[in-house]
């Protein structure tokens, strides 16, 4: 490789947006050229994607207060249920009832298994939603549930529903390939952690879903990944087969992941229930590491129920993910909502969105029920810039994919895509990385001191700062259908609430369910 000389100097100023004199140019010359020496030593370490950083973050601020313990709501009796005119309608009841169904022996874990995987086979030609079935697994697990459910074992409310799984997450004897060709063929000899929670919680896995590659966008070697309310159109991603299965009725529920926004934008576009838990609350081991200070993991639903029953099984502390922490989960949490302060995001949803008119109508439901909104402004800094944080880590995370040149095997390959941010984010300076997380930091301080006014607030789902605002900041959030758009797609609304409180927006969630229908909704053509 040539030497580096002070022309080339030169012309790194421009990308780093500095000028320097030539007599730093030719001071630098040595060092740098050393410095490349090193870059070539640490290539020469074999780093695999499951190595994490010495960096860790943790989303919490010095002296900040314990998130509040609610107090168990008492049980009420559940609604006597109807027998669905076919079998096709039983796939879209959500899990709750899925569940009381299993325990009064009306339906087993295996008809409803054989039911989904049918489902999966004659509709995923249309959405494209599949990447492997794991149906010797799933029918395995379904056997045990039922033998288990007549002898008396009773796992939980998740015992002997199927569900499936974002293709990033490990499945011991099943490809793992992250929607990507160049890792088509890759099998990880482990299950990860939310797998292995979830089969001890009795859970049937039934399909590894698609997902857009490595994590961005609905497209992956099988080509788009399409909405049930109009195969033409796209599902979203990065959680695209999670979104479109869970909403055309293919599983039970499906457990995505988000980074910057694969839970909250596939749940707008298939009108499901998406919960984007804090930082730290569920583990990452096993899964595929895009951001190790972004990535989380949570369920796509039918219902904040749903979503409440399956964080209840995955949330926790893991030995193998030093980010987890031990946080208490209580569900149902019993609380006065005429006590909480909701806020909403005044400015956001004044501005010209697609959802606007759901989101007014949404806004009504939660003042006839007796909450109080409080407009609220979220920190002003310049959020948007802070994506480089992102990038530099993505990159880091697929450094030989780049350096192999195996990135041109993905599908995608427009300048909105991996293979040319993870080209770019080589060009940014390490200062400006730890710049930004300067930056994050002072964002963090003024989101605590925003959760002093109020307990959870409300924005639009896919407009404004919010999404990428509180994926920095690591906090929780909750998208709750409100509807059809007029291009007929569906329309989402979202909460969000204070650090390891899940409980209070799923509370929310639950009661505007109670109040409206949206999330009952289903696809026509399914």
């Amino acid at each position: 490789m040539p030497d580096i000389t002070p022309e080339d100097i030169l012309h790194a100023e421009k990308l780093i947006g500095l000028e320097m004199t030539d007599d730093e140019r030719e001071l630098m010359l040595a060092g740098l050229q050393a410095l490349r020496q090193d870059y070539e030593a640490m290539r020469a370490v074999s780093l695999p994607n499951d190595v994490i950083p010495a960096i860790r973050f943790d989303p919490t601020i010095a002296g900040a207060p314990e998130p509040p313990v609610y107090p168990p709501a008492p049980e009420t009796d559940a609604p006597p249920l109807s027998p669905p005119a076919n079998a096709d309608d039983l796939a879209f009841w959500p899990v709750s009832d899925l569940a009381r169904w299993l325990r009064r022996g009306e339906i087993t874990s295996v008809a409803l298994t054989e039911l989904y995987l049918d489902r999966l086979k004659r509709y995923d030609p249309q959405l494209h939603c599949v990447i492997t079935l794991t149906e010797e697994r799933a029918l395995a697990q379904a056997r045990r549930a039922d033998e288990e459910l007549r002898s008396g074992v009773d796992r939980g409310p998740l015992h002997g529903i199927p569900w499936g799984s974002k293709d990033l997450l490990a499945v011991r004897g099943y490809p793992t390939t992250w929607g990507a060709t160049p890792y088509r063929e890759q099998v990880i000899d482990q299950d990860a952690t939310v797998v292995q929670r979830l089969d001890a919680a009795g859970a049937v896995l039934i399909a590894k879903l698609s997902m857009g590659a490595l994590a961005w966008g609905d497209v992956w070697f099988g080509g788009q990944t399409r909405t049930p309310w109009n195969p033409e159109v796209g599902s979203s991603g990065s959680s695209a087969g999670s979104g479109a299965a869970t909403a055309a009725g293919l599983a039970g529920f499906s457990i995505g992941t988000e980074t910057y926004g694969s839970i909250i934008s596939p749940s707008n576009r298939n009108g499901v229930t998406g919960l984007r838990p804090t930082f730290g609350r569920v583990s990452r081991h096993g899964t595929m590491a895009l951001s190790w200070t972004m990535d989380k993991i949570g369920p796509l639903c039918r219902s904040a129920e749903d979503c409440a029953l399956v964080f209840a099984a995955i949330h926790g502390p893991d030995a193998h993910d030093p980010t987890t922490v031990e946080s208490p989960f209580p569900w149902p949490p019993d609380i006065d909502l005429s006590q909480v302060r909701l806020g909403y995001l005044a400015e956001d949803f004044a501005g010209e969105y697609r959802e606007k008119a759901n989101d007014a109508r949404a806004l009504q439901v939660f003042r006839e029920m007796g909450v109080e909104l409080i407009p609220i402004t979220l920190p002003d800094q310049p959020i948007d810039a802070l994506k480089l944080i992102l990038f530099v880590e993505a990159a880091a995370a697929f450094d030989e994919l780049t350096r192999s040149n195996q990135d041109d095997l993905l599908v995608r390959q427009t300048a909105d895509a991996w293979p040319n941010f993870f080209r770019m984010a080589r060009f940014i300076p390490a200062v400006a990385y730890i710049q930004a997380n300067r930056i994050r930091m002072r964002l963090m301080a003024a989101m605590h001191d925003l959760f002093s006014q109020v307990d959870a607030y409300i924005g639009p789902s896919m407009a404004g700062d919010n999404l990428l605002l509180t994926n920095l900041t690591g906090h929780p959030a909750l998208a709750l259908p409100t509807g059809l758009g007029e291009d007929g797609l569906p329309t989402t609304i979202t909460l969000t609430g204070r650090l390891y409180d899940e409980a209070a927006i799923l509370a929310l969630g639950r009661a505007f369910q109670q109040e409206t229908d949206y999330h009952r909704a289903r696809p026509p053509l399914f």
